[in-house]
């Protein structure tokens, strides 16, 4: 089962498409609002809260969101929540200083709760539509279609908020959220309704104490949740801004560092697919705290540190869409609304955390290259758990 014989899938192709456009738009608009909270003087605890502020929605309101998600049909809800987008991101345009920074706040918050819900109502779609092999081709095919955006959109948005201004960017993104509501509007999807006649209170208990009692779901949730040790979005702006906006502008430096990293997003997964299983999983959290731990050894360098992020990113999104997998198998369809939302909680509070690390370790005096090591160390302390849960779960049932 290939790429290309999952897209034709003609509600896979459709959402791979409407997922290209809203996540272009999404990175696109990244760099426009890091870049301007640059510009108007943020220091580090700001940087590292903006970035955190995108996180937050899938950790405070998870139990809701995944309620949300079985209860309203998908595509209602996918048109509500791409609308939000777009007003939140037109929001963007009125913020002309720090003065207004809680502001901006707000609609990072208001536009990431949207697309958190979003993403997971997606990803709890996904196995209802298709199983096996062509669910991991899917789950892989999401993480691509979200590497190529965020290297595109990274690398477009940096230059043309260089050369175009913040506000252009916000309106830029507007209308590709736009074009992702026309697309809505022509998705068939014909499921086998669900109904709920519990109470919202009943099916957030049913939901909880589902996943307290698999525990090989919650372990698995853990090792998903490592993969928000690679949320580099602070460190990268403020490499960007401490480290090399003598060479190069803040917004380029921005966007072609997360392109570069992106571009190793996207490739990965092609070679690395292939030989990822449950057997040598241990392997590459291994190779990706080596790479994040090169990365760091050639901060020095701008070009170098392009070469060592490429290579950083090469594991990551095979990480992510495996160990995804591997939570949809174990969950029953029931509840594959809550235990997903629960999942994105607790990888978004992986992100949240790796970002307020970050920045505080910063203004404490850590170095760059040292929160970058690190970020690489955890990951081996991720492989040695992969090792214990594979002996404790995965060998004693196939014995």
């Amino acid at each position: 089962m290939t790429y290309r014989e999952t897209l034709k899938h003609p509600v896979i192709a459709r959402l791979s498409l409407i997922q290209f456009i809203s996540y272009f738009g999404t990175w696109f608009s990244q760099v426009a609002i890091f870049s301007m909270i640059v510009a108007y003087g943020a220091d580090e605890i700001t940087i590292a809260l903006t970035a955190a502020m995108a996180m937050f929605p899938a950790v405070v309101l998870a139990p809701f969101i995944g309620i949300i998600i079985d209860r309203i049909e998908f595509k209602k809800l996918m048109l509500t929540l791409l609308l939000i987008e777009i007003s939140m991101t037109l929001g963007f345009i009125f913020i002309n200083s720090l003065e207004y920074i809680w502001i901006l706040m707000i609609l990072i918050f208001l536009r990431s709760s949207a697309a958190s819900m979003l993403f997971s109502a997606e990803m709890a779609l996904f196995p209802k539509l298709v199983q096996g092999r062509m669910l991991k081709n899917t789950n892989e095919i999401h993480s691509i279609i979200w590497s190529l955006c965020y290297a595109l959109g990274m690398a477009a948005g940096g230059i043309a908020t260089h050369f175009m201004g913040f506000d252009t960017a916000f309106v830029i993104d507007a209308v590709l959220y736009s074009i992702a509501v026309l697309l809505l509007l022509g998705l068939k999807l014909s499921l086998e309704k669900v109904h709920h006649t519990d109470s919202n209170w009943q099916m957030f208990k049913d939901g909880f104490f589902y996943l307290v009692a698999n525990k090989k779901i919650l372990h698995l949730i853990l090792l998903h949740a490592a993969i928000g040790l690679t949320s580099f979005d602070a460190l990268i702006t403020l490499l960007a801004d401490f480290q090399y906006k003598e060479f190069i502008a803040v917004p380029l430096a921005i966007g072609w560092m997360n392109a570069t990293r992106a571009l190793g997003l996207m490739i990965g997964p092609f070679f690395i697919s292939k030989i990822i299983s449950k057997e040598n999983l241990h392997y590459v959290f291994i190779l990706q705290g080596l790479a994040i731990m090169l990365w760091s050894l050639l901060e020095y360098n701008f070009y170098l540190a392009l070469i060592a992020l490429f290579i950083t990113g090469f594991f990551i999104t095979t990480l992510w869409s495996y160990t995804y997998l591997l939570i949809q198998e174990e969950t029953d369809t029931q509840y594959m609304g809550r235990v997903i939302s629960y999942n994105d909680m607790f990888f978004m509070l992986s992100n949240v955390a790796t970002a307020m690390f970050i920045g505080y370790a910063a203004k404490w005096g850590l170095s760059l290259e040292g929160i970058t090591f690190t970020l690489g160390m955890g990951f081996i302390v991720v492989a040695g758990y992969y090792i214990w849960f594979k002996k404790r779960y995965i060998d004693e049932e196939d014995k």
